[in-house]
């Protein structure tokens, strides 16, 4: 397991480097397994799996821009 300290002026790029786009794609790819095994065996199809990934990553994106605005983080709209 790295460790970065929250004390390193470095620190936000240390784990930039650690959480690559490789560990993005797994994430993703993991999420549509668990999609598919969660849906009903009648309803499991890729077009089924493609429309409740979209669904859940479009509200994912919708609550950041939200959370962001809220907590006048910027980058919200």
């Amino acid at each position: 397991m790295a460790y970065v300290s929250r004390d390193d002026p470095e620190g936000a790029d240390k784990l930039r480097h650690l959480f690559s786009p490789e560990h993005a794609d797994q994430q993703i790819r993991q999420a549509i397994q668990f999609c598919w095994m969660a849906l009903p065996e009648d309803r499991r199809s890729v077009d089924e799996v493609e429309k409740q990934i979209r669904r859940l990553v479009d509200r994912a994106l919708r609550d950041l821009r939200e959370d962001a605005d809220a907590f006048g983080l910027g980058g919200g709209s």
